[in-house]
């Protein structure tokens, strides 16, 4: 029988995130929390704005093979 691999964990985003708010919350950093929370919605922000220019592209390439 095939043995079963599991990955888990945690990526850097999140590894940072929890780094990042330990230190607001135990006072080391005075940061505010939308850079607190930074590592998790820059990726996100990055993917959707990636996503709206291909599709973007995509609109523009269709529209030209139209004409």
């Amino acid at each position: 029988m095939a043995e079963k691999k599991h990955y888990g964990g945690i990526g850097i985003a999140e590894a940072l995130f929890l780094v990042f708010l330990t230190l607001k919350l135990t006072d080391n950093i005075d940061w505010s929390w939308w850079w607190v929370t930074s590592p998790l919605w820059i990726p996100i922000s990055l993917f959707v704005i990636g996503m709206g220019l291909g599709l973007l592209w995509i609109l523009i390439r269709n529209e030209d093979a139209r004409k």
